[in-house]
């Protein structure tokens, strides 16, 4: 072997032992952008976490569950609805964990419509779920991640309704 690839060799190995001690973990969640048509105007729940930020509801997967079971049962708990997952739409958004180490989230969003229904939130767990238009939304979230899937969810619906 030649000088260069013996050195090409080592730096591989390197890398691939330093991202060994890296290798980052997931805690994974599912909920939806969760919308209904009132008086011809989309309208989203959002919902307001003890900590104080807006959002959309979701949370863990249990064992045995699929996404789509999660993201149902978490909206049932989280705001008292009984919806319908839309076929089509799905965005994964990853951040790290401030508090943990080498821990990565992992959501998985869906879009989910109710009809004739009233929100009950979960007051354990948040402190409001709210209905709002795009625009209060927008106005309403912190993190500008929330404003990205709200706005590609609203793209997609008015696709929907054309």
């Amino acid at each position: 072997m030649r000088n260069n690839e013996k050195k090409t060799q080592m730096q591989i190995v390197s890398i691939n032992k330093i991202c060994g001690v890296f290798r980052m973990k997931y805690e994974v969640s599912c909920g939806a952008v969760v919308f209904t048509q009132q008086d011809g105007e989309t309208k989203y729940v959002i919902i307001k976490s003890t900590e104080s930020y807006y959002g959309f509801p979701k949370g863990h997967i249990e064992s045995g569950e699929s996404e789509e079971e999660t993201a149902l049962r978490e909206i049932r708990e989280e705001t008292g609805l009984n919806v319908n997952i839309t076929s089509g739409f799905r965005i994964v958004e990853e951040h790290p964990l401030p508090n943990k180490p080498n821990v990565m989230k992992r959501v998985i969003y869906f879009l989910a419509e109710f009809n004739n229904q009233i929100i009950k939130y979960q007051k354990e767990e948040l402190l409001g779920a709210y209905l709002m238009s795009y625009n209060e939304a927008m106005n309403t979230f912190q993190f500008d991640s929330s404003k990205r899937i709200l706005e590609k969810a609203d793209i997609f619906i008015k696709h929907l309704i054309m």
